[in-house]
């Protein structure tokens, strides 16, 4: 048996106007999902457990089978891990966001532009972040470049005492209720200021300008946490698998459950992405040996924070047409038995552009089931109608496992 998670972050959302009262998921022309949903189960499941943030971090962690109030401590180590950055268990790592913010008065009346800096690329941000590590590292602080806008700082023996605030949240708003707080908030408070001044007139930033694109004009410190353990996925599930993904925090909890990365060339997480390569990967992943692989697409996510509506809906249909069909077509052609579980991991809606906990529908295809449900597809309003509800992502891992 072969087993592929296909899970699209962010894809749920709210019923929007302009699409008619449909949803992002509705409204988008997804042929091959569909035809998933008429020959396999659908329903809805709660990913972020009641009480913890929406992040990322946990509802993966959750959809990897993971008990994220067991073992999630931060977001910012699992991306150390997938980095190759060691963790003492006294280090304190943090995500490093290369940020836009809007408006020249003083620091604290300035406003949430883009938590991304334009999805910014590698080569940019690289240059920015380590001029940022030669001007503020030292005494026990290291910056490390990561992807695109997203980047690591570990503070080595770190005392502890924080309430950040990720960027993505606070978009288009004023930064001054959402400054670092808490016992250290003064000092990354400082440190953010200095970056300020030392990005400003960056000469990647001002080609960065030039060409009408969001400058990196800040560093914004959030997701702290400590180096977290994970029980071997192989020993949890009797598995063997791969993970693959642009983004660093769903390669660091594969490395740490002992599933093996696959890195594809061109993957972004942006609906510029390498949908080819990334189904081209599983495939192969799945014909070499692997039982398991759990295959990550950022895209509708980066949609929604950005409020870009169009583009979600078209980076669900690239998903359907570029990924899943393929997969699909290669299992069924494989003479193997196979499941593929395709499901966001939280909303991101448009209406608010950043995550909630609600549930989210799945869609769960057995090669061996003969069932049909002629009218069913894949939808929130469709996984509410059925009935079928799991209360927590390990839960429902469990089930698709088995």
């Amino acid at each position: 048996m072969k087993y592929i998670t296909i899970l699209v972050d962010g894809m749920a959302d709210y019923p929007i106007d302009e699409l008619g009262g449909k949803t992002p998921l509705e409204a988008a022309d997804i042929p091959v999902v569909n035809s998933l949903a008429r020959k396999g189960e659908v329903g809805m499941v709660r990913t972020v457990p009641e009480g913890m943030p929406p992040g990322s971090d946990v509802a993966n962690l959750s959809l990897m089978g993971y008990e994220p109030e067991v073992y999630h401590t931060g977001r910012s180590p699992l991306e150390a891990a997938s980095m190759g950055v060691e963790l003492s268990d006294t280090d304190i790592a943090f995500r490093c966001n290369l940020v836009t913010l809007e408006g020249d008065g003083p620091f604290e009346t300035r406003t949430m532009l883009d938590h991304s800096s334009g999805e910014i690329t590698n080569e940019e941000s690289h240059e920015l972040i380590n001029m940022i590590e030669k001007e503020l590292g030292g005494n026990g602080l290291k910056f490390y470049p990561g992807v695109s806008y997203r980047h690591l700082l570990v503070w080595k023996d770190g005392p502890w005492g924080y309430e950040l605030t990720p960027p993505h949240d606070i978009l288009g708003r004023g930064i001054a209720d959402y400054l670092p707080a808490g016992p250290q908030g003064p000092f990354f408070l400082d440190l953010t200021k200095r970056s300020t001044e030392l990005l400003k007139e960056h000469p990647v930033n001002r080609n960065r300008r030039e060409r009408g694109l969001n400058p990196a004009n800040s560093i914004w410190i959030w997701g702290e946490g400590k180096r977290p353990q994970l029980t071997l996925f192989s020993e949890r599930y009797g598995l063997k698998g791969a993970v693959i993904s642009a983004v660093d925090l769903i390669n660091g909890i594969g490395v740490l459950a002992g599933l093996r990365p696959i890195h594809v060339e061109g993957a972004t997480g942006n609906i510029h992405t390498n949908f080819d390569g990334k189904a081209a990967a599983a495939i192969e992943a799945l014909k070499g040996g692997d039982d398991y692989v759990y295959l990550h697409l950022e895209a509708p996510d980066e949609c929604g924070h950005q409020g870009a509506l169009q583009d979600k809906v078209r980076s669900i249909e690239l998903i359907d047409s570029k990924v899943i069909a393929p997969i699909h077509k290669a299992l069924a052609g494989s003479g193997e038995d196979y499941r593929i579980l395709v499901l966001p991991d939280h909303p991101t809606p448009i209406a608010i552009r950043t995550h909630v906990g609600e549930p989210v529908p799945y869609v769960l295809f057995d090669s061996r089931s003969s069932d049909t449900e002629a009218d069913q597809q894949f939808s929130e309003v469709s996984g509410k109608s059925t009935g079928r509800f799991f209360s927590t992502g390990p839960e429902l891992i469990r089930y698709y496992l088995s």
